[in-house]
């Protein structure tokens, strides 16, 4: 059975494990694409919005709601990366605990 003092240092070691992991999937950029790649995101891991881009000719003042279906589509899919970046990234650690 370990012993206390040994557990707190696993923990502490794990801790700092997470912390650097959880700093790296902050700093990774995740892009997401709607049909056609029509229109593009890129999100960091941290879930901040940081560009969006579209392509040419795809803006079209009398069809908005399509580019707003699009924007949307591309968004989701950036953050579904994002959480199964994480839910990859995190869950490796919760077989780890030495309690």
């Amino acid at each position: 059975m370990m012993n206390m003092q040994n557990m707190m240092k696993q923990a502490q070691k794990m801790q700092k494990q997470l912390e650097k992991k959880q700093a790296e999937l902050a700093e990774t950029s995740f892009t997401g694409k709607s049909a056609q790649d029509l229109v593009t995101v890129t999100f960091i891991g941290d879930k901040k919005l940081v560009a969006i881009e579209y392509k040419e000719g795809v803006v079209d003042p009398e069809d908005i709601e399509t580019l707003q279906d699009m924007t949307t589509q591309a968004i989701n899919d950036a953050l579904s990366q994002i959480d199964e970046a994480t839910k990859k990234t995190m869950g490796a650690f919760a077989g780890k605990l030495p309690f």
